[in-house]
C-alpha cells in the first residue's frame, strides 16, 4: 500500500470514528490557497476542523509528532478561509487532531483524538 493509500484509509477510519462519537461530517479534503483540512465536522454548536495523521509503526515518530508548527499555522489559515467563505456556520470553532496507528496488516492499533490541538483557535 502506498503512503497516499494509507492516508486515505486513515481518513476513512477517522471519519467513522467521529461519526460514531456524534460528529456530523460536513466536508472532507477541503482545499484553498493556504492549505488543506482533512475533515470538517460539526459537534453540537462547534465547527471542528480535523487533521488526520496515519502511521504504520513508529519509525518516523508518532502521528502526533508529525504535525509541525508550520502545519498548525496552515491549518489555522485554512480554517479561517473556510469560515469566511461559508454561511450559516457556528461561531465557535476549533482544530482537532486524530492520530491513527495501524499495524503492518493495516489493522487499527489505536486512535488518538486530541480536541483543540492547535492553540489560538
Amino acid at each position: 500500500m502506498t503512503r497516499r493509500e494509507t492516508g486515505i484509509l486513515g481518513e476513512r477510519i477517522a471519519r467513522d470514528f467521529l461519526s460514531a462519537k456524534g460528529y456530523g461530517i460536513l466536508e472532507t479534503n477541503y482545499h484553498c490557497r493556504d492549505g488543506e483540512i482533512d475533515i470538517i465536522a460539526r459537534k453540537q454548536d462547534t465547527l471542528v476542523f480535523v487533521e488526520v495523521r496515519t502511521r504504520t509503526g513508529n519509525t518516523f515518530g508518532t502521528p502526533e509528532e508529525s504535525v509541525t508548527p508550520q502545519k498548525c499555522e496552515k491549518l489555522r489559515l485554512t480554517a479561517e478561509h473556510y469560515g469566511q467563505n461559508h454561511a450559516d456556520l457556528p461561531e465557535s470553532w476549533r482544530i482537532d487532531f486524530i492520530g491513527v496507528r495501524l499495524d503492518r496488516d493495516l489493522r487499527v492499533l489505536g486512535i488518538d483524538h486530541i480536541e483543540n490541538a492547535v492553540e489560538g483557535t
